[in-house]
């Protein structure tokens, strides 16, 4: 058995989900892979993030990482769904003008397993993907565009939960949610970063921004936002660090450069282990679990697209990430641990109190 082999069997052997599928797509060299962590309190469900990856066994493992974050991120906020997630692993060099194509036969493999997982937008994919899935992938495809039936983009419902979540730990750090003249670093302003900014600026905050795409860089210069180097994120002055980029950026040396009271932002899988949550914990920065703080998206666009949520009903269940986040920083403060143990606890605690895994699947109805 080869060293890739070696690293796959590994990955899977010592992962805790149910189902991970690798489909190998001859025609442009990519790899799909959808890996199912749980159904304890739904179909497992997650976006579909598509991007180039050193190899197939890079891929599994974000995959796998990112369906379990998903899992406790709707047991979190008490959404029946259980966690999943696609990687569309691109070669690293394919033919752009093949993507629709490409698409549709990932939403094929979509439709096969007949709703034990079901996608939306991620890194790498928007709702017009969605769309193009959506033709050989319903019903179990969410996320589209309006003019196709869909809710529209994720990024503003995610964008308004972390805002939400950032109002709750400012009142826990300070005694009061407002954001009048607190200082918020926000890093990466695509997607979801680029709809938390004007709402932290309409509430008053000080804003700084860190972004690596030199046109997105030159688009906020216009507007008169401090630009803070990618290199000097860590070092920063700042009330909230809301990380809205990819994961991993919490770890044993950024920790160590911290200048922060605390930390509330949309990426995914921002401590890069486990130990860096105390790390965090010993500093005494208050660090929101990303879990529970950007969900707001994910339970968006199935709550509108396959419950019949109103703008309103949805509103009102992104509104109360915040309680959540209130309930996770008391209940570390009380035990005495930190909190992403104090979120996670909260999370098993309503897996445990589900039916056996796969019992009661959600109803989606096909538009």
């Amino acid at each position: 058995m080869d060293n890739t082999n070696v690293q796959i069997e590994a990955i899977i052997r010592h992962w805790d989900g149910e189902l991970v599928v690798t489909h190998a797509d001859q025609l442009s060299g990519a790899w799909f892979v959808i890996a199912v962590h749980s159904t304890r309190l739904g179909p497992g469900a997650g976006g579909t993030r598509m991007r180039a990856y050193p190899s197939l066994a890079a891929a599994i493992q974000d995959a796998c990482q990112l369906a379990r974050s998903m899992t406790y991120k709707f047991a979190a906020a008490d959404f029946p769904l259980g966690g999943a997630k696609a990687v569309i692993a691109l070669p690293a060099v394919w033919e752009q003008r093949g993507r629709p194509e490409l698409l549709q036969r990932f939403g094929t493999l979509v439709r096969r397993l007949r709703g034990l997982y079901v996608t939306g937008p991620d890194v790498g994919t928007s709702a017009t993907d969605m769309d193009v899935i959506g033709t050989t992938g319903a019903p179990y495809v969410f996320g589209r565009t309006a003019a196709a039936g869909g809710s529209g983009s994720s990024a503003p419902p995610t964008a308004m939960g972390v805002f939400y979540g950032i109002e709750a730990l400012v009142a826990h750090l300070f005694g009061a949610p407002e954001l009048h003249g607190r200082r918020v670093l926000v890093q990466g302003a695509g997607g979801v970063g680029q709809d938390l900014i004007p709402r932290l600026l309409a509430a008053g905050a000080e804003v700084l921004v860190s972004e690596i795409d030199p046109v997105v860089v030159q688009r906020l210069q216009t507007t008169g936002i401090a630009i803070i180097h990618p290199d000097q994120v860590s070092g920063t002055p700042c009330d909230i660090f809301a990380p809205c980029a990819l994961g991993g950026v919490l770890n044993r040396e950024t920790i160590a450069q911290l200048r922060c009271r605390g930390i509330a932002g949309a990426a995914n899988n921002q401590l890069a282990t486990a130990e860096d949550a105390e790390r965090l914990r010993a500093r005494g920065i208050v660090y929101v679990p990303d879990f529970v703080v950007n969900s707001g998206g994910a339970i968006t666009v199935v709550g509108v697209e396959a419950l019949g949520w109103s703008p309103a009903q949805a509103e009102a269940k992104v509104r109360a990430i915040g309680d959540t986040v209130r309930q996770v920083l008391q209940r570390a403060e009380a035990d005495g641990v930190t909190t992403d143990a104090a979120a996670r606890q909260l999370a098993e605690q309503r897996l445990a109190q589900a039916p056996t895994p796969g019992a009661h699947p959600m109803v989606i109805a096909s538009r």
